[in-house]
Order: C-alpha cells, then sequence, then structure tokens
C-alpha cells in the first residue's frame, strides 16, 4: 500500500468518528446515519443523513466526498462543512453524479461548485473535547475531568495535571477556534504558569482558573 493510500484510509477513519452527529443534529434536524468508505478504494467518503433514528433507506440520503482537494487532502472538518452546503439550498447534479446505492439516493459532491459551510463554534468545542478525552501519546500529563460553555464564546475545561505539586482540579478557560492541534499537548505546562492563574472564586469545582483565551 503506497502513503497516498494509507492517507487516505487514516482519513476515512478520521471521518469515520463523526458519532457526535448521530446524536446531535448535523444540521436542522438531519443527523448522520452511516458514514461509508468509498468502494473499490476510491479516495472518498460517503455520508448517509436523515432524520434522527431513521433506517429505512428510502428516507435517508448519501452524499459522497472526494478526500483530495489537488495534492492536498481534506480534513474531517472540510467534510462536515461541504455535507452541510450539499444539503442545505438547492443544487442541481448532472444525471452522471446522482445514482442509488443501498436503496439509498446517493449524490456526488463536486466541491468546486459548493461554498463550504463554516464550521460552527460548537464543532471546534467538541473537537477539542474529544482530542483531551483521548490523548495521544504526546499530551500525557493532564486529564479531563469535565466541562462548561460559558457565555462570549468560551469554554471551560476542568482539568488535572501531573506537573500541579498538589493533585488538584483546575479550570481553563479557552476560546475555541481552528488552531486546535497545539493547545492539548501544551496543556500540562500552561496549567502551571502562575501568572496565568486567578483563583475561582465563583466556582467550586476547582481550585483556581487559568486564562488562556489569548493562547
Amino acid at each position: 500500500m503506497s502513503e497516498g493510500e494509507r492517507e487516505i484510509e487514516d482519513l476515512q477513519v478520521e471521518v469515520a468518528a463523526l458519532l457526535d452527529f448521530v446524536y446531535a443534529p448535523l444540521l436542522d434536524d438531519q443527523h448522520v446515519r452511516g458514514v461509508l468508505p468509498a468502494p473499490l478504494g476510491a479516495p472518498a467518503v460517503r455520508v448517509v443523513i436523515g432524520d434522527k433514528g431513521e433506517c429505512a433507506p428510502g428516507r435517508l440520503t448519501a452524499y459522497e466526498i472526494p478526500l483530495r482537494a489537488g495534492e492536498e487532502l481534506r480534513t474531517a472538518h472540510d467534510v462536515v462543512a461541504l455535507l452541510r452546503a450539499a444539503h442545505t439550498g438547492t443544487h442541481i447534479y448532472p444525471a452522471n453524479r446522482v445514482s442509488s446505492v443501498m436503496g439509498m439516493d446517493l449524490y456526488l459532491v463536486d466541491p468546486a461548485r459548493m461554498k463550504e459551510a463554516p464550521f460552527s463554534m460548537d464543532d471546534w468545542a467538541a473537537t477539542l473535547l474529544r482530542c483531551l478525552a483521548r490523548p495521544s501519546a504526546d499530551q500525557v500529563g493532564s486529564h479531563l475531568r469535565g466541562f462548561l460553555f460559558r457565555e462570549g464564546g468560551l469554554l471551560r475545561l476542568y482539568m488535572d495535571s501531573d506537573d500541579i505539586p498538589v493533585p488538584d482540579v483546575i479550570a481553563a478557560d479557552v476560546r475555541p477556534g481552528g488552531a486546535l492541534t497545539a493547545l492539548p499537548a501544551a496543556l500540562p505546562s500552561l496549567l502551571g504558569e502562575e501568572w496565568r492563574t486567578t483563583d475561582a472564586v465563583d466556582d467550586p469545582h476547582c481550585r483556581y482558573r487559568v486564562d488562556l483565551t489569548d493562547w
């Protein structure tokens, strides 16, 4: 298997983890009802959309989204944005881009004809929480204990850290956004930076609070 084929497989695995949208709507009242690897090793993924709990093929819609964008690969975020764009508004699909699979209507999405829907703040927050709940090897040292959505687009993370002398829960206020990859790895050290800390007099769930809103 080539490196490019392995990258496609890894990305298909990442997109398959869109479990959040099984329970919470992807848009309006539509939920993810399936994520399918495109057959024959095609560099694409098929996402099935329908009402919550729906299983009847005739009431589901599948969209095939290419995972390559020129020399680059699309991320799971890009797939969500294209999926929302494809499922909203009025789009005219040529006959050669409409078919059926397993009893479902199947639309082949052409990203060049779509304006991607913006990723919402809740989407970014869910991405960050997922990273913290399932830390990678380079994120060892802190653990997610809880979270709370705050006013002004902030997210409060309740963390503990191996780098803190006195084991306890620390609150970290962050502003979810596009640059999330570095934060989980940096959190263990950031939680102990005294100049960022303040007493959490209004929050009985932590020993102190760390302001990471400008990080």
